[in-house]
């Protein structure tokens, strides 16, 4: 599945300063209706230790969120390890396979993308972004970390409001998780 075939949200995280940041818009559309204003689609998991958002299908979201949780409980909380496990479980499994959706998963030390064609990549920057809006949140996050002092959660929260401000399929009820 290419990044460009998911049409429904912003998802950006990044790490700075000792710090890791993850927010997501909070629209969900179907086609060009908007269903929903003020969703949810980032979570904290293993011990609050990594962060999660999610663009693409909900319901093929939650259940890769299900299993990605699962490979941290089994590798302990490694996160390149959890994210080589389930990217080899999402390409080969007859059920997984089937599923769209993209993550962005980032603990203090690494930022990864995962995605359903077995792809795990861990940006130089250190930031993670998906969505249709990611690549506008991205360059905002680029840019802010070369020009300003913001921290990652106030990087992370201005990035998802220009992408608004461009994307169609995103909104600026946002929620921001931090470590």
């Amino acid at each position: 599945m290419p990044f460009s075939a998911i049409h429904a949200t912003t998802i950006i995280g990044l790490r700075k300063d000792g710090r890791a940041a993850i927010g997501g818009d909070g629209q969900v559309t179907l086609g060009t209706t908007v269903m929903k204003q003020h969703s949810n689609k980032i979570r904290k998991l293993y011990k609050d230790s990594v962060l999660v958002g999610f663009a693409g299908s909900a319901a093929d979201a939650f259940s890769l969120l299900d299993r990605f949780e699962e490979q941290l409980e089994k590798h302990s909380g490694q996160l390149v390890r959890s994210a080589v496990e389930l990217a080899k479980l999402w390409r080969t499994d007859k059920y997984l396979r089937q599923l769209e959706a993209l993550l962005a998963v980032l603990d203090k030390e690494h930022a990864l993308i995962i995605s359903g064609t077995g792809d795990v990549i861990e940006p130089d920057d250190g930031i993670v972004a998906v969505g249709s809006g990611g690549t506008y949140a991205l360059a905002a996050a680029r840019m802010l970390i070369k020009h300003t002092g913001l921290s990652a959660l106030d990087i992370v929260k201005e990035s998802l409001e220009t992408a608004a401000d461009i994307c169609i399929y995103s909104n600026k009820n946002i929620h921001i998780e931090e470590l």
